[in-house]
């Protein structure tokens, strides 16, 4: 009909803006062709902008897919192919190389490996169709998304793993205790893959857990922590909302009842305990516990005492423990009372009202102490006692008396005695019997004032050591008028040449080692035999100072330097004593301020008479006596003495000086030669303030026919070995005995000699074969000579020569 043409007309005009425009076409798994949503653009822009023929949408594609072929995702078409194998299709984007494929000349698009929507859920690619030849893109590049379709692959897990939980004991029904959660990775928003559901598996009937919500609660009233105080419990979580074929996951909770103070403290049993009686106060007589099933601060208890005589006792709580502890507050004696019973009553410190209902939180109990009786030592009616004494009171006084007393029913008898650690110097005794104290050397008071003694108190019959009675006493030495005053310093008093009449020179004050009740009170005076002096007097200032006046003026260092002037002091004591102290008053130059300038001695002025020319000579005088002394020094410093060594000299202790270059081995006359060739000479034998008289020496000596060798009648070299022989043993005699450095010149040598030369750089450049084994038998001073000398055949292969 003529209607229906103008429809057709009406939707041709609508549709051919989008048929100039071209068309892609996105064909999905399924078949369907799906067309993509434009924005609206302005009639001028789409005259002018490219020729686009794209439509572009999303597909879908399975996760998990377990298939052995490539997975079909859909297929891009464009009006632009004609079919004729010019358009070549280009996929890229993400996974476009790894995962998707596109066929270049179909645009089938297949997925080549298996996705997981949890590791990836969606992916953007960009599709383009270029000319096979020239690779110029024929349409403008597109995206479009591949989604990823959610399976139930993954069943609920609890991320927070095993839970810890707690909740008071004796809660009501459904108190709350914790909530678990478990996740789900599939697509919440796609069917019932992750819609969880909770239930409990192990638990029941002390718990329940709300299915929706996770909330785990107590499904019991009044549940008690003394009963069983934990409980694990099995939390299952499943998806699809519970249905059959839903994947579960499951988590324990471990709920711990938590204590409160819903029982009282209770006493198992009464107390009876046994203490000595010297237990010390404040030690530990019993220990006593309410049991409480609570813990914590629940448990912790409170004790006090109901009933307590005469208030000995004391108890504490022992916070570790949670005992009471008894402590012990006076002494105890057998003899007054030897047994109490104490009432004790423990009560918990933290009381819930909420369960005061249940009774009283407390409990009591009784406690026997008994007292046994013990040897104590004795005890004193006073443990210090004050005393004094008068310094001059005389060897034996008494001074006072202590007393005490055996405390057990024994009462035995006391003997006293001083610690001596208290008394060094024995200045006092006490009477063993009684008790007295007496003096036992004289007092002092200005050395001690105070004597502090300890008196010691043991029984007479049983004298254990450690049962000694101790008392302290006291003794103040008291005072008596036995010290002069003296000067309180050191006075250093200087007058001035132009001192005038009546002007106060020095201020002298006075101290004493006494010390008077009253206070001290000193006059100053000076004696008789000064009074009249025409130069000082004295004014007492009646404050216990005095004043030191001149009498006249013009006083001269040159006339008298230093004036000394007698003062007497006298205290007040009774008797009252006195001292004479001297003031000393050096005479010094003074400025107009009475300032000194210099004291002492003038320097003394020549005579005006004497000459320069005097001056002069008696300097020359004196530098030549001077020349003259340094003349007779030089002289006998160059006088040569005669080096004859006397008969009582030792030849050891002849040390010779030349002072000047002489003929060498050829100047005999430097030394004796008496002392070698007429030995018997020296041969006096005298006693060696060294050496112990008659002592055997330790190896034996070649010995001479007679005590004393008769060297003039032997050869040469034999008077020299017999030479060496007796000094060795002169000086072996004492072993311990140091060895005198000695000296000795040999003035002669010649090639008659039995010895030969003695030259030690002529040994050295000879081969001797002489033995000097003999070296072995000189005695230990002589050892380090014969390793080195001795043995010649043993050291032939050491070395060569001594350095």
């Amino acid at each position: 009909s003529m209607s229906n043409l103008c429809l057709q007309r009406t939707l041709l005009a609508l549709l051919l803006p989008l048929w100039e425009l071209g068309c892609w076409g996105l064909i999905s798994a399924s078949g369907g062709q799906n067309h993509a949503q434009h924005t609206a653009v302005g009639p001028w822009e789409m005259l002018h902008r490219h020729k686009r023929s794209w439509v572009w949408n999303q597909f879908f594609v399975l996760e998990e897919y377990t298939g052995e072929e490539p997975l079909y995702v859909g297929k891009l078409h464009s009006d632009v192919d004609k079919g004729d194998g010019k358009v070549k299709y280009v996929l890229s984007g993400e996974g476009s190389t790894s995962i998707f494929t596109i066929d270049e000349n179909t645009g089938d698009i297949h997925a080549t490996k298996r996705l997981d929507r949890e590791e990836q859920a969606y992916y953007t690619l960009q599709a383009q169709a270029v000319d096979r030849i020239t690779n110029i893109p024929v349409e403008p590049r597109s995206e479009f998304l591949v989604k990823v379709q959610d399976i139930n692959d993954n069943e609920p897990k609890f991320m927070d793993g095993h839970y810890m939980a707690g909740v008071p004991e004796m809660s009501a029904l459904g108190t709350m205790v914790v909530q678990v959660a478990a996740t789900d990775a599939d697509d919440p928003t796609y069917g019932n893959s992750a819609r969880v559901v909770y239930s409990i598996i192990s638990g029941q009937p002390y718990f329940s857990v709300e299915p929706k919500t996770g909330v785990i609660r107590t499904a019991l009233p009044n549940m008690d922590r003394e009963v069983k105080d934990q409980y694990v419990l099995v939390i299952q979580a499943k998806d699809m909302v519970g249905q059959m074929g839903g994947l579960s996951g499951t988590t324990s909770v471990t709920i711990t009842l938590t204590d409160v103070n819903d029982n009282p403290p209770r006493f198992s049993q009464n107390y009876q305990y046994t203490v000595l009686e010297s237990l010390p106060v404040a030690s530990v007589v019993a220990r006593v516990k309410a049991v409480d099933a609570d813990i914590g601060p629940n448990a912790e208890m409170e004790y006090r005492i109901m009933e307590d005589g005469p208030g000995l006792f004391n108890i504490t709580t022992d916070e570790d423990t949670q005992e009471g502890v008894i402590i012990l507050q006076k002494p105890l004696d057998f003899e007054t009372k030897n047994s109490f019973n104490v009432r004790i009553e423990a009560t918990n410190r933290n009381v819930d009202p909420a369960f005061v209902h249940l009774g009283s939180f407390s409990d009591t109990t009784s406690v026997k102490v008994t007292v046994e009786d013990v040897n104590e030592p004795p005890v004193y009616s006073t443990q210090l006692s004050r005393m004094g004494v008068s310094e001059d009171a005389r060897v034996g006084t008494s001074i006072g008396k202590v007393s005490a007393h055996d405390p057990d029913s024994s009462n035995s008898a006391i003997r006293y005695s001083i610690d001596r650690n208290t008394d060094l110097e024995r200045f006092f005794n006490v009477d063993a019997l009684s008790g007295v104290i007496s003096t036992a050397k004289p007092l002092d008071r200005e050395v001690n004032s105070v004597h502090n003694l300890t008196i010691l108190a043991m029984e007479s019959r049983k004298k254990d050591p450690t049962k000694i009675g101790k008392c302290f006493v006291a003794i103040t030495v008291l005072d008596i008028n036995d010290n002069a005053p003296v000067f309180a310093i050191e006075y250093e008093t200087l007058l001035c040449e132009n001192a005038a009449p009546g002007q106060v020179i020095q201020t002298i004050s006075a101290v004493d080692k006494d010390e008077p009740p009253s206070g001290h009170r000193f006059y100053f005076s000076l004696p008789v035999s000064v009074a009249g002096n025409t130069n000082f007097t004295l004014r007492d200032n009646k404050d216990n100072t005095a004043s030191i006046v001149t009498k006249r003026g013009g006083f001269r260092r040159r006339e008298q330097m230093l004036y000394r002037l007698p003062v007497l002091i006298v205290d007040s004591g009774s008797p009252a004593l006195s001292s004479t102290n001297t003031l000393s008053m050096n005479v010094c130059a003074c400025d107009s301020d009475g300032v000194a300038q210099s004291c002492g001695a003038v320097p003394y002025i020549l005579p005006a008479g004497l000459s320069t020319g005097a001056l002069v000579a008696i300097l020359g005088c004196i530098i030549t006596l001077l020349v003259m002394v340094l003349l007779i020094v030089s002289m006998r410093r160059k006088k040569k003495e005669p080096l004859i060594l006397e008969e009582e000299r030792d030849v050891r202790e002849n040390i010779v000086r030349y002072d000047c270059e002489g003929g060498g081995e050829e100047d005999t006359e430097a030394f004796d030669m008496v002392a070698l060739r007429n030995l018997n000479v020296i041969r006096d034998p005298k006693v060696r303030r060294d050496v112990t008289p008659d002592t055997h020496t330790f190896f034996p000596y070649p010995m001479s026919s007679s005590s004393q060798a008769v060297y003039k009648t032997l050869p040469d070299n034999v008077v020299f070995r017999e030479f060496i022989w007796d000094r060795l043993k002169d000086a072996d005699v004492e072993p311990s005995a140091p060895p005198y450095d000695s000296l000795q010149t040999y003035a002669f040598e010649g090639s008659g000699s039995v010895a030969e030369s003695l030259s030690s750089l002529e040994s050295l450049s000879t081969d001797s074969e002489q033995n000097y084994d003999y070296l072995s038998t000189w005695g230990p001073r002589f050892k380090k000579l014969a390793d080195l000398y001795g043995n010649s055949d043993g050291n032939s292969n050491g070395n060569s020569g001594l350095s």
